[in-house]
């Protein structure tokens, strides 16, 4: 007698009835850490549910980014960099 197996996993449809919004306050919140906790909520990675080939993600609104920290040097290391495709072409602009 052969052992069938059967798998189950969700369809695109039932991933998606679920969907939730949340707002996230960025003032005084580490930019790094506070992208990477939006990140997580919008591929759905936070479900129980997660199957990284469905868009089961929920919606974020972020509130105050005006006031999200940089920690270290990051504004001040930022640079810019533009080449024209000619040699010596290329130009760095400081934020």
């Amino acid at each position: 007698m052969p052992i069938t197996h059967t798998t189950r996993s969700l369809t695109t449809e039932a991933a998606r009835t679920e969907r939730r919004w949340y707002v996230a306050d960025a003032d005084g919140q580490v930019l790094g850490r506070l992208a990477t906790r939006i990140a997580t909520v919008l591929r759905g990675k936070h479900k129980p549910s997660f199957s990284p080939h469905l868009d089961a993600g929920d919606f974020v609104i972020v509130i105050n980014a005006k006031g999200v920290r940089l920690t270290g040097h990051k504004l001040a290391d930022k640079t810019y960099v533009r080449h024209s495709g000619y040699p010596g072409g290329i130009r760095r602009a400081s934020a």
